[in-house]
């Protein structure tokens, strides 16, 4: 039996060492690829292409008696390993002059994450910070862009302290939130100006399928070239006003960050032995475990002031507060009939959406899972 067993196991080896060598094959031409999209200004990440290929692949993984789920998971993870390849081609400059850039907080994680990018995109890449404040004037007196990529509770003084621009510089931030810094960037600079946020930390590998929000401040057609370079790495740009932003991101981060902070709190006094949360966890468990032990393994100054950066935030946390002690009191009276009934009303304020959510989070329990020790 164990001879068998042994052949077996060779043969498998011997299909994996091919696969190996295809996949090395596969990503070489993957980087060629990724050099014609920079020649050309194609974006890393398409979306039709990518959909197309995946519902060809699994039609024919079909006919050979692979599920398509297989079929999804193994080129997914190709996918996502071929952007980072086509990431280091390079990407093609969409502004027509020297292309100097300004980034204000330029040594901090996001600040060298969009250094690389730009380097990467032919753009010269200038920062500016407490070190060097004095060069200042002399650093932007070119400039095309200049990026202010500070934290929140020093982005409006940043802003104010920034020497005069040139007349069609673009002047933008990374804050997560919008409405002062826009504001005060408009104050500022009688130039282009645009607020961003990138939705998403500085430990992504490449920008294919994330999310770069923006509010349109002034002169739109002058800082187009900057929403365009940010697409051609391969992110989704979504306009929304500065007054819409905030408030979604109330609910987003605001309140998203508390929730995990109060259950780490509650944990932690507890008392909850961690090793066995783990070993007795469901996919889902665990990955909301996770999470919540992703907030304390970053900066507390960051998520205090994602918190702490409006009145809006703090009457939305008392909201969900109130809301927590209205469920309680159900829970108190034993009341399943009335809890029953704000179920099913919250299930249908879901709608479709329930559905959606459903599935697509099969994925995510399945990698958890797969993950397991």
């Amino acid at each position: 039996m164990v001879a068998e067993l042994n052949e077996l196991r060779g043969k498998i080896d011997e299909i994996d060492q091919t696969l190996l060598q295809l996949l090395a094959k596969r990503l070489s031409l993957v980087a060629e690829v990724g050099k014609v999209k920079h020649q050309h200004g194609i974006p890393i990440y398409a979306p039709e292409r990518e959909a197309n290929m995946l519902a060809a692949r699994q039609k024919e993984g079909e006919q050979l008696g692979l599920s398509p789920e297989l079929v999804e998971d193994v080129l997914r993870r190709l996918m996502r390993e071929s952007y980072i390849h086509e990431n280091d081609s390079g990407f093609k400059k969409t502004f027509s002059g020297k292309g100097v850039i300004v980034i204000v907080g330029g040594n901090g994680l996001m600040g060298r994450l969009f250094s690389r990018l730009f380097k990467l995109s032919g753009y010269e890449v200038r920062v500016l910070g407490s070190r060097n404040w004095d060069e200042a004037p002399k650093l932007v007196a070119d400039a095309d862009a200049v990026i202010v990529t500070v934290p929140i509770n020093k982005t409006l003084d940043i802003i104010k302290q920034l020497p005069e621009l040139p007349k069609d510089c673009v002047l933008t931030d990374f804050t997560s939130i919008k409405q002062l810094p826009l504001q005060a960037m408009l104050d500022k600079h009688q130039g282009p100006v645009v607020g961003l946020h990138p939705m998403f930390g500085p430990d992504v590998p490449n920008l294919a399928k994330q999310l770069v929000v923006y509010c349109a401040g002034r002169y739109p057609e002058k800082y187009q070239w900057l929403l365009d370079q940010i697409a051609i790495w391969g992110a989704n740009v979504y306009a929304i006003s500065s007054a819409d932003h905030d408030k979604n991101m109330s609910f987003i981060q605001a309140l998203r960050h508390f929730t995990s902070f109060a259950y780490g709190a509650n944990l932690a006094r507890e008392g909850a032995n961690i090793d066995q949360l783990i070993a007795l966890s469901s996919p889902i468990y665990r990955l909301e475990l996770m999470m919540v032990g992703r907030l304390f393994a970053q900066d507390p100054q960051l998520y205090a002031d994602i918190i702490m950066s409006s009145d809006q935030n703090i009457d939305l946390i008392k909201r969900y507060h109130a809301c927590l002690g209205e469920m309680i009191k159900l829970l108190e009276k034993q009341d399943k009939s009335h809890f029953i009934e704000n179920f099913n009303q919250i299930s249908d304020w879901f709608g479709d959406y329930a559905d959606r959510f459903m599935v697509e989070s099969r994925g995510l329990l399945k990698f958890a899972n797969d993950n397991r020790v």
